[in-house]
């Protein structure tokens, strides 16, 4: 019957939502957990730098030689840190315009269904067609609007998780730029025990 088709259409447009949602929730799940393990491995990247440059401070003849290579380094890694950031975080704005383009689209397709309703309601004259026709309104309604609070959740959600990487961001900038001025102040003060011992030797002749 004509009221079974109906309602046979509304279960399958419903369940295909449903999978529609899942699928794309396990998808940012597991890119998000990618982007997780890639600052983890750049933090202990890092870490393993910070290690060996402690090593290399013990060794006194090495120190002027390795300071200039590793601090030439530096500059090309937070350069490149900057460049990767600035891609990230435009990286991020393209895919809330996207995620934000999907939901006008299905913004659109449900007003417009809501108008097909309308109409079919319109046509229908006899009273157990128009309490079906307002049933099936009703649940889609509620099922629209489900769908809309997910989408704003997900945006809530995506939008936290950005500002969460530009706070990690800037954190490990600051630790990069306090850990330059350390390596800077060594170096200066491995120039002068130099020049102090040069002295000495002199002013000893």
């Amino acid at each position: 019957t004509f009221q079974t088709n109906v309602m046979t259409e509304l279960r399958k447009w419903k369940l295909n939502l449903i999978e529609h949602h899942k699928l794309q929730m396990k998808q940012e799940k597991d890119k998000h957990a990618a982007h997780v393990r890639r600052l983890n491995n750049e933090i202990e990247s890092l870490k393993e730098s910070l290690h060996t440059y402690e090593i290399s401070m013990g060794r006194k003849d090495e120190v002027i030689t390795n300071l200039t290579q590793t601090l030439g380094k530096q500059k090309e890694r937070t350069e490149l840190m900057r460049k990767f950031t600035l891609w990230r975080i435009q990286r991020v704005k393209a895919k809330q315009e996207e995620y934000a383009n999907r939901i006008a689209d299905r913004q659109f397709q449900t007003a417009l269904m809501k108008k097909v309703w309308t109409a079919w309601r319109s046509v229908c004259e006899v009273n157990w067609k128009e309490k079906v026709a307002k049933a099936c309104q009703l649940r889609a309604e509620d099922v629209c609007v489900q769908l809309t609070n997910d989408y704003e959740a997900k945006i809530a959600e995506l939008t936290a998780t950005l500002e969460q990487t530009k706070a990690e961001i800037l954190r490990l900038h600051n630790e990069r730029e306090q850990y330059e001025d350390t390596m800077r102040k060594a170096f200066m003060r491995g120039v002068c025990a130099l020049n102090l011992e040069a002295m000495s030797m002199f002013q000893s002749k």
